[in-house]
């Protein structure tokens, strides 16, 4: 294997926000060639992004990668369902606690391993109250002035 020095990490700084991430567990992802090309590229976003189950396996729905430029009639379409690959201990981990009421699995980064292969870490979380939200953003402001 040929070993890659890349620097790309796709960020979801809105998933620190508006959850509390309790655990976080790195999944490969099943791509094609044209979107392995684009997320090397940096032109990928995990915003608007969550994770779900069918039939015991993890999917990403809402994950935008931007169509290749270089890509032709083979491109692939930019907001597709991607399959998340995790071993069956994890995949039961995370089948038992979203089930559970209150949460979730959210995206939370997108970055290339050092063997050269895509890896979205994602995160079981819990929704924050409005009350939650507030804490926050005042933390924020108190660590801003205090530089």
């Amino acid at each position: 294997m040929r070993k890659h020095s890349s620097n790309i990490e796709i960020l979801n700084k809105k998933a620190g926000f508006e959850f509390i991430l309790l655990e976080t567990f790195t999944a490969g992802i099943a791509l094609c060639g044209t979107e392995i090309k684009s997320i090397r590229a940096g032109k990928a976003s995990i915003v608007e992004s969550y994770c779900y189950f069918i039939d015991r396996q993890l999917y990403v729905r809402g994950m935008h990668i931007a169509e290749y430029w270089w890509g032709n009639l083979n491109n692939h379409e930019p907001k597709r369902e991607r399959k998340l690959l995790l071993n069956a201990k994890e995949i039961n981990k995370l089948l038992r606690r979203t089930k559970e009421r209150g949460f979730t699995i959210v995206p939370t980064k997108l970055f290339i391993s050092e063997n050269g292969y895509a890896k979205l870490e994602i995160a079981l979380a819990r929704g924050k109250k409005v009350y939650d939200k507030r804490e926050s953003i005042k933390e924020k402001d108190m660590r801003r002035t205090m530089k």
